[in-house]
C-alpha cells in the first residue's frame, strides 16, 4: 500500500515562479503605496484589493503561459514574431520603469536601515546597491529568494496590527465590498498607484522568463524542447499563480487597513518618513514597530530589486539574442549581468536628487500605472497569436478579464490626467 501524500507538501511542490512573483509584488513600492493610501484616504480604497485579485491572477497566468508554451520570455517572443517598432518601445518602457522602481526600492531599504544606523540615506544606498549586484552576479538567486522571502513574511504582521487597532468593522466591510468612486486628483492618483504597484510591468516579463528558467533547470535547454505545455503543467502553474497573488493581496489589503485604522484615524494623513509609516504596526509591536517594519521593508526590498533588474536584463538580452539567466556564470553571460549592474546603478541616481524615499515609492507606483496599460495590450496580443501559442491561445473568460484589466488601467490613467487639469 502506497503511503498517502501529504497535501501541504504536494501544494508546496507546485509553488515556484507564481509564489515568487506574488512575494516580490509586495515590494517597498507596494508597501509605501498601500500605507499612503490608508493614511490619506482611510478605508476608501480597501475594495481595490478584492477587485484587482482576479485581474492579477489572470494577467500573471497569461504571462506564465506565454513562457511555458513558447519556450521564450516575453521579449524573446516579440523579437521572434513581431516588428522592431513594437519590440524596442516595449522593452525601453520596461527598462525605464524597472530602473526607477529599483532605485526607489533601494532608497527604501536605506530608509529602513537609517532607522537603526544614524547615517544619511544617500550614503547607505551605494553599498546596498553594490551588495545586491554582488548577490545577483556571484550568488545563487534561488538562495536569495528563499532567505528574503521569509524576511518579507514579517509583512503579515499588518494582519494582526489591523485587528488590534479596533477598526469599525461595519465600515470596513462596506468599504471592502462596495467600491467608492471619486474624481478628485488625490483619489484617482492613488488608484493609479495601487494598480501600478499590483499589476506591474516587471511582473509580466519576470513571470514568463522564470517559467523558461524552470524548464531549463529541468534539462530543456533548447527552445524546441521547451515549446508546448501539458494540461498538468498548466494546472500546476494556475495553482502557483493563484496562491502567489492571493498571498500578495492579503498583505495589500491589511496594509491599507492597518494604516487607515492607525494613521488616518489619528489624523496623520501624510507619510513623510519610514518611521511614520512604521506606526501602522504600533498596535501589534508597540515601541518595536519600527524594527518589525524595517525587517519587512528590507526583506521585501532585497527580494524585489533582483526581480526588477533581472526582468529588465532578461528583456534586453532576449531583444539582442544574448545569453541570459540568473544561474549562468558571469563569464558566460557578461552582457546580461552588465544590464543588471547598469540598471541598479542608474536607479540609485534617483536617490541623490533629494526626493523623499517614501514619496518616491508612491510616485514610482504611479509611473508603473501609466506604463503598464500599453504593455498589457502587448501581452494580450501575444497570448492570442496562434503562431506563438498554437492551440493554447486565451479562452473567452481569460480574454474578457485580461482586456478588462487593460481597460481599467487605461481608464484610471486617463482619469488621473484629466483630474490634474
Amino acid at each position: 500500500m502506497e503511503p498517502k501524500t501529504n497535501p501541504l507538501k504536494k501544494l508546496l511542490s507546485r509553488l515556484g515562479p507564481g509564489l515568487i512573483t506574488g512575494a516580490s509584488d509586495d515590494d517597498p513600492s507596494g508597501i509605501g503605496t498601500y500605507t499612503q493610501a490608508g493614511a490619506s484616504l482611510g478605508f476608501a480604497t480597501l475594495w481595490t484589493a478584492v477587485v484587482t485579485l482576479p485581474l492579477m491572477i489572470v494577467v500573471q497566468h497569461i504571462c506564465a503561459k506565454i513562457g511555458m508554451v513558447s519556450g521564450r520570455g516575453l521579449a524573446g517572443v516579440l523579437h521572434k514574431y513581431y516588428p522592431r517598432w513594437l519590440l524596442y518601445p516595449t522593452v525601453l518602457g520596461l527598462v525605464v520603469a524597472n530602473t526607477i522602481n529599483a532605485g526607489a526600492d533601494i532608497a527604501a531599504i536605506g530608509a529602513a536601515l537609517n532607522m537603526f544606523v544614524p547615517v544619511p540615506i544617500t550614503i547607505l544606498v551605494v553599498p546596498i546597491a553594490l551588495g545586491v549586484i554582488v548577490l545577483q552576479v556571484w550568488g545563487s538567486y534561488h538562495l536569495i529568494v528563499r532567505v528574503f522571502k521569509w524576511l518579507s513574511l514579517s509583512l503579515f504582521a499588518y494582519i494582526i496590527a489591523a485587528s488590534l487597532a479596533g477598526p469599525d468593522w461595519e465600515r470596513v466591510l462596506i468599504s471592502t465590498f462596495v467600491p467608492q468612486f471619486r474624481t478628485d486628483a488625490q483619489y484617482v492618483t492613488t488608484l493609479v498607484a495601487i494598480l501600478g504597484t499590483t499589476i506591474s510591468p516587471y511582473l509580466f516579463f519576470w513571470e514568463a522568463s522564470e517559467e523558461v528558467e524552470e524548464e531549463k533547470a529541468e534539462g530543456r535547454t533548447s527552445i524546441a524542447a521547451r515549446r508546448g505545455a501539458t494540461d498538468s503543467e498548466l494546472r500546476d502553474e494556475k495553482i502557483d499563480t493563484v496562491v502567489g497573488m492571493l498571498l500578495c493581496n492579503i498583505v495589500f489589503y491589511f496594509v491599507i487597513l492597518a494604516a487607515a485604522s492607525t494613521l488616518h484615524s489619528s489624523g496623520q494623513t501624510e507619510i513623510a518618513s519610514a518611521t511614520e509609516a512604521a506606526q501602522a504596526l504600533r498596535p501589534l509591536a508597540g515601541d518595536l514597530a519600527t524594527i518589525l517594519f524595517a525587517i519587512g521593508l528590507i526583506g521585501a526590498g532585497l527580494l524585489a530589486v533582483p526581480v526588477l533588474t533581472g526582468s529588465a536584463a532578461y528583456a534586453v538580452a532576449e531583444t539582442f539574442g544574448w545569453r541570459s539567466g540568473l544561474d549562468e556564470r558571469p563569464r558566460h553571460a557578461k552582457k546580461f549581468y552588465a544590464v543588471i549592474a547598469v540598471a541598479t546603478l542608474v536607479g540609485i541616481l534617483i536617490d541623490f536628487v533629494g526626493i523623499n524615499p517614501i514619496s518616491a515609492l508612491f510616485w514610482t507606483a504611479v509611473i508603473n500605472g501609466v506604463i503598464a496599460p500599453p504593455l498589457l495590450v502587448v501581452v494580450m496580443l501575444v497570448a492570442n497569436n496562434k503562431k506563438v501559442m498554437g492551440t493554447r491561445t486565451n479562452g473567452r473568460v481569460t480574454n474578457l478579464i485580461g482586456w478588462l484589466a487593460a481597460s481599467v488601467m487605461f481608464a484610471a490613467a486617463i482619469g488621473m490626467l484629466l483630474a490634474w487639469n
